[in-house]
Formats: structure tokens, C-alpha cells, sequence
């Protein structure tokens, strides 16, 4: 028996001894446990009526809606005889429209035309046409076909007796003083120049251009 109490009492010394000295802290024990406190005398209890309103929330960022086209039209502009239309060409160079402009060319029945009478001979059409050209009067023709208008000059047909008078009009002011208009059932060969993809601007320049050439008509295109 007295064996058995000294081992007793030495395996408690031992014990105490690895606890005392020798064994980790307890995981869930806290070393330092006031100073990870807070502040209680700091804590301060806010009403719901107290608190700051929530923030609105950020729009959602729509996409632009993609700009509406331009509208565009043809146009043309004439119409123009063979040997007039280079100069209605020429007329529309500065506007650089490069591809977008075209011929279209058409037969029209010419109801009127702008005239100097049958001269007696050929010698004295000849004579007349030398006239005009020191008019700078450049777009005519010495009919000789046989018939009551041989040796006439033709100065222009025109589809309208409106055209055929702005004609007259405009070589009154260069100068030619025989000319005149009269009735002319004929087909004869125009042109057309037509303008593709045209906006409100370019349609404002071509009106302007179109204005120089009495007679001739800016319309969209057939």
C-alpha cells in the first residue's frame, strides 16, 4: 500500500509539473482578452428614421439609338441636245460629282423650235451661220433637207413653246435678231443628266446650276 500512494502522489506531481509548465494554452482560450475589447461607452444605437438614405442606383447606360439616314433622290437635269450637253457637263464640274452622275439619253418629240427663215441659198445660210458664230451663238444647224425649211437655221427644238421662248429670249440678248419660234413636229435626240444619291444640299446647288440654262428642267428621275 505505501508503493501504491508514493506512485499516486508522484504521478500527480508530474502532472501538475507538464500542465504548469510544459502543456500549450487551450485554443479557445483568449491570452489577452480585455484588450481586444471594444470600447463599450463608444457604441451608439441609430434609429431606422436616423439613417442615411440608400444611395440611388447608378442608371444603366442606354446605347444611342443609330443616326437616322440621310434621304437621297436622282435627279436630272435637261434635257439637252447632243451638242449642248457637254456644256451642261461643264456647268456641273464644280460640284465634283464624279460617278454619281450620268446620261441617260432619249428620243423626244419636239413640238417647237427657235428658227432663222429659209435663207435664198446655200451660199447666203452659210453666210447667215457666220453671223451667228460672231455672235458667239455656237448651237445650230443649217437644215438642207428638201422642203419648205431648206436652208433655214435651226437654233434649238423644244418639246414645250415655253422652252422654245426662253431660247428665243436668251438670243435676243446675244444679239440675233431674225430668229424666231414656230411649230415643229420632229423626234430628236436628248440627253439627260442624271445625279445619283443626291441629298437636300447637293438638290439646293443643282437648282442654282439648273438656273443658268433658260429652258432646261431639274426633275427626279423617270
Amino acid at each position: 500500500m505505501r508503493v501504491l500512494f508514493l506512485l499516486l502522489v508522484f504521478a500527480n506531481a508530474a502532472f501538475f509539473a507538464w500542465s504548469r509548465y510544459v502543456a500549450p494554452p487551450e485554443n479557445a482560450a483568449d491570452p489577452a482578452p480585455l484588450g481586444r475589447q471594444i470600447d463599450p461607452d463608444k457604441l451608439k444605437i441609430i434609429a431606422a428614421r436616423d439613417l442615411p438614405p440608400p444611395a440611388p442606383p447608378k442608371p444603366v447606360a442606354v446605347a444611342a439609338p443609330p443616326p437616322a439616314p440621310v434621304p437621297t433622290k436622282c435627279l436630272e437635269w435637261g434635257s439637252f441636245t447632243l451638242a449642248d450637253a457637254p456644256g451642261a457637263e461643264k456647268a456641273l464640274e464644280p460640284l465634283a460629282l464624279g460617278p454619281r452622275l450620268a446620261q441617260r439619253r432619249t428620243e423626244e418629240l419636239a413640238g417647237w423650235w427657235v428658227f432663222i427663215p429659209p435663207q435664198p441659198n446655200r451660199p447666203a445660210a452659210l453666210k447667215k451661220a457666220a453671223e451667228l458664230k460672231g455672235l458667239g451663238v455656237d448651237d445650230y444647224f443649217v437644215v438642207q433637207e428638201a422642203g419648205a425649211s431648206r436652208w433655214a437655221l435651226s437654233l434649238g427644238v423644244f418639246r414645250t413653246e415655253e422652252s422654245a421662248q426662253a431660247r428665243l429670249a436668251a438670243l435676243r440678248k446675244q444679239g440675233v435678231r431674225s430668229a424666231q419660234v414656230g411649230p415643229r413636229e420632229t423626234l430628236v435626240p436628248k440627253v439627260w443628266l442624271q445625279v445619283k444619291g443626291a441629298d437636300a444640299a447637293l438638290e439646293a446647288k443643282l437648282k442654282e446650276v439648273a438656273q443658268q440654262i433658260d429652258g432646261s428642267e431639274l426633275r427626279t428621275c423617270q
